[in-house]
C-alpha cells in the first residue's frame, strides 16, 4: 500500500491507495494532474474506507419487567409490536436469553460488571436511605468504563438502580458521561414524578403535583436519549437505555396511544395509593390506582414499540443505520404489580413462572440484535447466553478490554453467523427475597433451590428443559446423580458478600 499527499485547493488529502491505484497513478506522467482528474472518483471510497473501520455505535436497550411473550415475534397475540418485530425480522433473534437476575437491581449490576449474580457486587435489590439502591463500588469495572476507555461517549437514560445520587454507585461514577432519568429504582415506580436527574442536577417536572398529571417521564427521558444520539452522530457513542416501561406503575397519558386499548379488554380496577392521598404520597413505593389496568399495560408495551421505531428511524435520518448495533432485551419477567396480569397476556410465552422466580418466566428473556449489513436478517439462535455476556461481546466487537475475571462469554460469533461459538460449561442466579433462591443450568438441566436461607426445609427440583420447557415435571427424585453434579457447581460459581450474605449451611447439609 502506497501513500500520497495529495494538494488540491490549499487541502492536504492523505490517501491510502491500495495497489491497483498505485498502477494506475504510475500510467499518468504528472501526478498532479492525476490528482485533478481522479480525485473526485477517489474520495467516495476513502471515505467508505473510513466507515468501515470506524467503530459501531451501541444502543442497548432494556426494557422493565417485559416478559418473554409480549412481544409479537415471540408469540403476543394482543399486544402489537411492529417496529420491535421488525429489529427481529432485519437482525437475529435468541430463544434461550437470560437476565442477570429475577429483579432489576442485580440485574442491572450483571450486565454492568459481565459478572453473575454470584459474584456481581450488587445481588439483590437492598434500598438506602434516603433515595436510591445500596451502591456498586466506585471501582467496579463497567461496560461503561470499558467502552470510555476505547474512545466512547457513554449516556445513561432511563432507570439506573445502582447507588444513590452523588454516591459512588451514581452513573457518572460508573462510566456514563451523561445520564438522565431516574437513579433510585424505587423512586421509579411513578411515571408522574417530582423531579427527574441530569447528572448531579435535580430536573423538576411540571404540573405532578398534588397526583395531577403534567409532564409523563418515560416520553421526556425518551427524548433526551434521542437528543443525545444526534448530539453524538460524529464520534462513537454507546446509549444505554434501560426504559421503564412496562414496570408498574401502569399508567399512561391520555393520548392516542392508549386509546388503541382504551374499553377494550374485560378489566377488574386497581386501587392504589391515590384513592387517600394521606396514605402516601405517589412515586415514593405506591403505585396509582388503574381503572383500567390491562389497557394502560398493553399501551405502555405499545409506547415501547414506538420508542424502538423512533429510535430506528432517527439512526437512519442521521445517516447512523449501517454503523450502529441495537440489542433489546429486559431486565427479569413480568409482574403482577399494580393489577399486572400476565396471565391474560400470556407475558411469559410457554415458560413456567414471573418476576421473582427463577424458573424460566422469571429469568428467561427476549433478546433481540439488529446490526444491518452486519448480522442476518432473519436469524434464530437458541445459543444459551446472558446478561455477564454483553460485556465480552461488546468488548470483541469495538477492540475493547473487558473484565479480567468476567463470567461471561462473547456472543459475536452468534451475532455474526460464525461457526466458532464457545458455550457456557454453567449458568448461575442466586436471588436474596422470598427465602433464598439458587438455580444452576448445564446444557437442559437446570436445578432450582427453595428457602436456601429461610428456616423452612430447603426443597431442590430438577428440570429437563429439553423436554419441559414450561418445567412442570420435577425429575429431582429420578436423578441424584445430576443433583449432586449442579450442587457442586455452586461452591464452584459463588464467592461470599458481605453486603449480600447468603448461608448455605442448610443447603450444603443435604
Amino acid at each position: 500500500m502506497q501513500k500520497y499527499i495529495l494538494i488540491l485547493k490549499n487541502q492536504k488529502i492523505v490517501l491510502s491507495l491500495q495497489k491497483i491505484f498505485y498502477k494506475r497513478a504510475m500510467k499518468i506522467k504528472n501526478l498532479s494532474s492525476y490528482a485533478g482528474i481522479g480525485i473526485i472518483s477517489l474520495i467516495p471510497a476513502c471515505e467508505q474506507q473510513k466507515k468501515e473501520i470506524s467503530k459501531p455505535n451501541i444502543i442497548y436497550i432494556l426494557a422493565d419487567d417485559l416478559g418473554y411473550g409480549d412481544l409479537g415475534c415471540y408469540g403476543q397475540e394482543i399486544i402489537k409490536t411492529p417496529n420491535i418485530d421488525r429489529l427481529a425480522a432485519e437482525g437475529i433473534r435468541f430463544t434461550r436469553h437470560y437476565a442477570g437476575s429475577t429483579v432489576s437491581a442485580p440485574s442491572r449490576s450483571s450486565l454492568m460488571t459481565g459478572l453473575h449474580t454470584g459474584r456481581a457486587p450488587i445481588r439483590g435489590n437492598r434500598r438506602h436511605d434516603p433515595e436510591g439502591q445500596f451502591p456498586q463500588p466506585g471501582d467496579t469495572y463497567t461496560i461503561g468504563k470499558m467502552l470510555q476507555a476505547g474512545g466512547y461517549v457513554t449516556g445513561g437514560f432511563g432507570k439506573w438502580g445502582l447507588g444513590y445520587p452523588a454516591s459512588e454507585g451514581a452513573p457518572e461514577n460508573q462510566g456514563i458521561d451523561e445520564f438522565f432519568g431516574f437513579i433510585c429504582q424505587t423512586y421509579a415506580h411513578s411515571y408522574y414524578p417530582y423531579y427527574l436527574w441530569h447528572n448531579n442536577d435535580t430536573v423538576w417536572l411540571k404540573g405532578n403535583e398534588n397526583f395531577q398529571r403534567g409532564e409523563y417521564a418515560q416520553d421526556i427521558i425518551h427524548q433526551k436519549a434521542l437528543n443525545f444520539i444526534r448530539n453524538n452522530k460524529d464520534r462513537p457513542f454507546f446509549a444505554f437505555l434501560p426504559y421503564l416501561l412496562p414496570h408498574a406503575e401502569l399508567i399512561n397519558p391520555d393520548d392516542s396511544i392508549f386509546a388503541m386499548f382504551k374499553d377494550k379488554f374485560p378489566e377488574t380496577p386497581f386501587i392504589g395509593i391515590d384513592r387517600n392521598p394521606s396514605e402516601g404520597r405517589r412515586g415514593r413505593g405506591g403505585y396509582s390506582s388503574a381503572p383500567q389496568p390491562k389497557a394502560e399495560f398493553a399501551a405502555m408495551v405499545t409506547r415501547l414499540d414506538v420508542y424502538v421505531g423512533e429510535i430506528v428511524a432517527e439512526l437512519k435520518k442521521l445517516g447512523l443505520d449501517k454503523n450502529t448495533i441495537i440489542m433489546f432485551t429486559s431486565d427479569n419477567g413480568p409482574h403482577r404489580e399494580g393489577g399486572g396480569d400476565p396471565d391474560f397476556f400470556k407475558s411469559y410465552g410457554p415458560l413456567r413462572g414471573i418476576k421473582r422466580d427463577l424458573y424460566e418466566g422469571g429469568i428467561r428473556v427476549p433478546m433481540i440484535a439488529w446490526f444491518p449489513g452486519k448480522i442476518k436478517a432473519g436469524s434464530i439462535t437458541d445459543h444459551a447466553s446472558a446478561f455477564w455476556d454483553v460485556m465480552p461481546t461488546l468488548a470483541e466487537l469495538t477492540g475493547s478490554k473487558a473484565a479480567d475475571n468476567t463470567n461471561g462469554i462473547s456472543f459475536l460469533p452468534t451475532l455474526m453467523g460464525k461457526k466458532n461459538q464457545k458455550k457456557h460449561d454453567y449458568l448461575y442466579w442466586e436471588f436474596h427475597e422470598q427465602g433464598g433462591r439458587i438455580a444452576v443450568m448445564k446444557g437442559d438441566w437446570k436445578a432450582i433451590w427453595l428457602n436456601v436461607t429461610s428456616r423452612q426445609p430447603t426443597v431442590v427440583e430438577l428440570y429437563d428443559l429439553s423436554k419441559d420447557i414450561g418445567e412442570t415435571n420435577n425429575v429431582a427424585a429420578q436423578h441424584p446423580e445430576i443433583i449432586d453434579e449442579l450442587h457442586q457447581l455452586i461452591k464452584q460459581a459463588r464467592v461470599d458478600s458481605e453486603i449480600f450474605p447468603f448461608s448455605l449451611a442448610e443447603m450444603d447439609g443435604q
